[in-house]
């Protein structure tokens, strides 16, 4: 389906049965999207054509439960990516998206037995109205900006995740997303709910084949913990350097909560991305660590947002940048804290390393502090890689792009450290794979 109109937004409406409260709100989305401009700030979106783009694509199949099901050209595809062995090996569920719909959904029977919900977002919309409609766009809404707009009105795809009370997730649960048509929109939106003191711990993958065409892709990501609960919402995209990835991830902590947002980003041509906080109940705790890595053409706009709504909250936002041939990262971090949160604490760094002198890198912390009685730190640094450590370690047989890659390594090591090995280990070699032939 290609154009953007209200025929189209009907047209995805009606051809997954939806009801009608769900076909206005996509309507009514697409009005507020014709009418909200573009940032004033940030990278140059004038690239995306939106009268060009295809915002729906069929993969042609249904959702299966398995692999040996799913069409073989698209299955090939994810075996290359390693998907299906990684659910093999350590994961509890895995949801695989290609273009517009999940092909692939399954969830362990242990796991499922405990009364947790893990499936694509339009069989929870009709599976589970009642329960999906209560949390659905009340963290972002479609007037939050522009691309929250769009996918409100095109959504289709993503997870919804639904953990009980009590109920503790020991094995990560995994969604991926696959974009493998040229000048296509992927809007998947996900939803997660975590009961209160339940536990888990959720990752995400993207990538996408080179094109000469853009594509953009405009997820929307809505993450509630309940009193006591804790989430690990983990992102390693590898898009290909022609995706616009402009996205909008938020949660709501309660009080006694836990969200830990861990996100890595290579690829995509520009990356507009500032997942966000909000600590709404006493004592809970907000952690966002984020790396990214932009080279030639690349530009990689991220940051995070906590807001102190609640007293004796804490959080901590940290994020790494690396820059080669010419690419640039801008950090954008804002901690808020209202009036009346006393014993508020935070901290921010943000750090970036330069690899040639060509690169750039900018940072635009922002402290808004309402309350006397709170705890703040920042700190930022920007620098080049160490002439004297390339020389020690070349000096020790390594080649000049091997002594650059173990700095970079160890630079973005208290990443590193917080992914499951499997996921550590692939980030190392597609830094690697980035730095060859420094």
């Amino acid at each position: 389906m290609k154009g953007l109109s209200r025929k189209i937004v009907r047209e995805i409406s009606d051809s997954k049965n939806e009801p009608l409260w769900m076909k206005d709100f996509r309507l009514r989305s697409l009005d507020v999207f014709m009418k909200t401009g573009f940032p004033r700030w940030g990278p140059d979106l004038s690239g995306i054509d939106f009268s060009r783009l295809s915002y729906y694509l069929s993969p042609g199949s249904g959702k299966s439960s398995s692999w040996d099901d799913v069409p073989a050209h698209i299955r090939k595809t994810f075996d290359k990516l390693g998907v299906p062995e990684a659910e093999r090996r350590f994961l509890g569920g895995l949801g695989a998206q290609y273009e517009s719909e999940m092909v692939y959904h399954s969830l362990k029977k242990e796991i499922e037995e405990k009364g947790v919900i893990f499936i694509d977002t339009d069989s929870a919309l009709r599976d589970h109205s009642r329960l999906f409609r209560r949390f659905f766009s009340k963290i972002v809404p479609p007037s939050d900006n522009k691309f929250a707009a769009l996918n409100s009105a095109l959504w289709s795809g993503g997870s919804f995740v639904y953990v009980p009370e009590g109920v503790k997730v020991n094995v990560p649960l995994q969604a991926y997303f696959r974009i493998n048509a040229q000048g296509i929109g992927q809007f998947e939106r996900t939803l997660i709910v975590v009961g209160e003191n339940a536990s888990l711990n959720y990752i995400e993958g993207c990538t996408a084949p080179v094109y000469s065409s853009p594509s953009l892709h405009a997820g929307v990501v809505e993450v509630i913990a309940l009193k006591g609960s804790t989430v690990r919402y983990t992102t390693i995209q590898n898009w290909s350097r022609n995706v616009y990835n402009l996205v909008t991830k938020r949660a709501h902590a309660y009080a006694g909560s836990v969200v830990e947002w861990v996100d890595g980003n290579l690829g995509s041509k520009v990356t507009m991305k500032y997942p966000s906080i909000y600590l709404k109940g006493k004592g809970s705790r907000a952690d966002i660590l984020s790396v990214s890595f932009s080279g030639k053409g690349q530009v990689q706009d991220l940051g995070g947002k906590v807001l102190h709504l609640a007293p004796g909250t804490s959080s901590r936002i940290i994020s790494k940048s690396i820059c080669q041939k010419g690419g640039s990262s801008c950090y954008r971090g804002l901690v808020y804290v209202r009036k009346g949160m006393a014993g508020s604490r935070s901290s921010m760094r943000c750090d970036s390393l330069l690899l040639d002198s060509v690169s750039k890198a900018d940072a635009f912390p922002s402290l808004k502090v309402e309350e006397k009685d709170v705890e703040l730190m920042h700190e930022a640094t920007v620098g080049r890689v160490s002439e004297d450590a390339l020389f020690y370690l070349m000096s020790r047989g390594l080649s000049q792009s091997e002594a650059v890659s173990l700095v970079v390594l160890g630079f973005i090591s208290q990443f590193t450290r917080e992914l499951p090995m499997e996921y550590a280990v692939e980030l190392n070699r597609l830094i690697r794979l980035n730095i060859e032939g420094f």
